[in-house]
């Protein structure tokens, strides 16, 4: 009977974490370029062997226990999302693989390096070194010297690694991130950038934002369609992530009711049990 403490309280402890992930996605379900977590849960596998046999060994299997659930994987979903028409002259999407470059501003890096707990003269070159973030999510603007930015990360860059300045945004597209002036002039193309393995070389952060993973390997720069005012929507499916939702609470609300039932049926028992001796 007590067994059934390890399996509620597990599963608890895994819807708990269900929820939370589920939680985010809706919350991020309208920034642009957004990738959603999925996540899967298993059990252990073969906990204990229940045995009985005699003299001679002659043992024979009563079965298998397996008495938690726990999360086995947390992953993110890179499928591209849906591209929609915004009409700004700043907005641009990515139909195919790879990820805009931004460069962070000194702040931005500053406070990545903080948060990574970076320190002494290790911390220090490294918040010397200029940072860059990826992202699918390309709703940029000017900044004061007219530069191509995302706003609160820093500024976007080109296909040769520098930064864009445009001054203006009155501008054509070649369609592959060539950006021209209205009287045809070439000011810079937009550079897109691609993982072998994203799983393996990213690194998720807020709003749609990865870092690249200690150790994993630089990308190389790729040339596909890129339209000019259209956005790349989150790939978080509202309709599945609220379904999930109500199940992980109905298991997280129905294990916390059994688990009281658990509790009061042992407290009865040590009380007869007392009562008795």
């Amino acid at each position: 009977m007590f067994k059934g403490f390890y399996n509620l309280t597990s599963g608890m402890l895994t819807q708990g974490r269900r929820l939370d992930m589920l939680s985010n996605n809706i919350a991020n379900v309208s920034t642009a370029g957004f990738k959603a977590d999925r996540f899967t849960q298993s059990t252990f596998q073969e906990v204990m062997w229940s045995l009985v046999g005699n003299k001679r060994k002659d043992y024979t299997e009563l079965g298998e226990q397996s008495w938690i659930t726990m999360p086995s994987q947390m992953y993110t979903d890179y499928t591209q999302g849906s591209l929609d028409e915004t009409g700004l002259p700043l907005d641009f999407a990515i139909d195919g693989e790879g990820y805009f470059a931004v460069e962070l501003t000194a702040q931005e890096q500053a406070e990545e390096t903080e948060e990574e707990g970076a320190e002494g003269e290790e911390g220090a070159q490294e918040a010397a070194e200029p940072r860059r973030i990826y992202t699918r999510g390309g709703s940029f603007s000017l900044d004061n010297e007219g530069y191509l930015t995302l706003p609160g990360y820093g500024r976007v860059l080109s296909a040769g690694g520098q930064t864009i300045q445009l001054v203006t945004d009155k501008l054509q597209t070649d369609g592959y991130g060539g950006l021209l002036t209205e009287a045809g002039a070439f000011l810079g193309r937009i550079g897109v950038f691609a993982f072998e393995s994203d799983e393996e070389s990213l690194e998720k952060r807020e709003e749609g934002v990865f870092l690249l993973r200690e150790g994993g390997a630089e990308p190389e720069q790729v040339t596909p369609r890129i339209y000019k005012g259209w956005l790349e929507r989150s790939n978080v499916d509202w309709v599945k992530q609220m379904t999930e939702m109500l199940a992980a609470q109905r298991a997280y609300q129905s294990a916390a009711e059994i688990t009281k039932i658990y509790d009061s049926v042992v407290t009865r028992i040590t009380t007869e049990v007392g009562r008795l001796s």
